[in-house]
């Protein structure tokens, strides 16, 4: 296979060098340019057409967030922002997600200067996931107004499984792609949605406020970051917060979340999976779980243990799907009861009685 073509763009020559030096001892990857601003990177990503950019936020001339913004518009193009995890740097990753980025990881001068390391591995993995695996046609969709509300819908049920009580509680469950796709879907929903919404985006701890907080301007539904020993209430969005652990417990009609340290060796902190496994001897017969846009396969196997116990599955689809890696591994295990496009998951959700 032909080596992943990547664009560096950073205003810095120290972290263009550093970059360039750690993805060159990837087999797989191969820097074909750099560009210092936001205007040399569109110039560039024209001139050169990269498989995937990684881009710094702050720099002269244009920012990181307006080159996105111009390269989605122009040559939709798989771009990992490489952002400061504090919480200005979270609002302006949002901010790019929302122009049209992909994803994002820290920018730490400690760990570019360190020789080799895990956050060497994960940069070059990351940038050759992006490039293998993005759907660059879906990633301004939810926002593209010429898209049918019910032209991909589609739908995949089970016989076998056995008939839901009426739904008490929804969980959606999303990863690379998430922010965008979570906004699209929770801001088609009424003030008056009748249900508790629990959010399981995987998402660093100094993100996940400002998400919750942008989130909720953005909607007429209630959208805050969940905190220990809430109870769930209807026209809420609970989002799990980054580093934790969330699930529910108690009785149906009185559930509250439990908010706990993730643990080292936990893949995903917050776990689509532990979350949905913790609704099994609350609400599973009333619980409907929605699996969006994201790389892996998490909330796969909680889904196994529901889905017979009553559990209603939703699953994106692939087209509207950022990475189709988790609403695949729920597709493929033949475990969701309807497909749908990501700008027809919200109408169908405001549905609901």
């Amino acid at each position: 296979m032909p080596a992943v073509r990547v664009l560096i763009v950073d205003d810095s020559g120290f972290f263009r060098r550093r970059l360039s030096e750690i993805i060159a001892n990837d087999a797989r990857l191969e820097v074909i340019g750099m560009a210092s601003n936001g205007q040399e990177a569109i110039d560039q990503v024209n001139l050169l057409k990269p498989d995937v950019v990684s881009m710094d936020i702050e720099m002269p001339v244009m920012d990181g967030i307006s080159a996105v913004r111009k390269i989605m518009a122009q040559r939709p193009t798989p771009i990992l922002m490489l952002s400061t995890w504090t919480t200005e740097g979270a609002k302006a990753t949002l901010e790019a997600l929302d122009a049209g980025a992909v994803d994002y990881l820290p920018k730490r001068f400690q760990e570019m200067s360190d020789h080799a390391n895990n956050s060497h591995h994960q940069l070059c993995q990351r940038l050759y996931d992006l490039a293998a695996n993005s759907n660059t046609k879906s990633l301004l969709v939810g926002k593209t107004p010429t898209i049918s509300h019910t032209a991909h819908t589609s739908y995949s049920t089970s016989p076998n499984h056995p008939s839901s009580a009426a739904i008490r509680l929804v969980a959606i469950g999303t990863s690379t792609g998430g922010p965008v796709a979570l906004q699209v879907v929770l801001s088609q929903l009424p003030a008056s949605f009748p249900h508790p919404i629990l959010l399981i985006q995987h998402m660093p701890a100094a993100f996940t406020p400002s998400f919750a907080q942008r989130l909720d301007t953005q909607c007429k539904i209630t959208v805050k970051q969940a905190v220990d020993g809430e109870k769930l209430m209807p026209g809420t969005a609970y989002l799990a917060p980054g580093g934790m652990q969330m699930s529910v417990k108690g009785q149906k009609r009185n559930a509250t979340l439990e908010i706990r340290n993730g643990q080292e060796n936990q893949t995903y902190k917050p776990s689509i999976d532990l979350t949905l496994e913790s609704l099994i001897p609350v609400c599973p017969a009333e619980t409907l779980v929605i699996i969006l846009t994201g790389m892996g396969a998490d909330g796969r196997e909680a889904c196994k243990k529901l889905r017979p116990l009553g559990t209603q599955i939703w699953a994106q689809d692939q087209q509207t799907s950022t990475i189709y890696g988790m609403p695949m591994a729920i597709a493929k295990a033949g475990l969701a009861d309807r497909i749908l496009s990501l700008n027809d998951i919200g109408h169908h959700l405001a549905e609901l009685k």
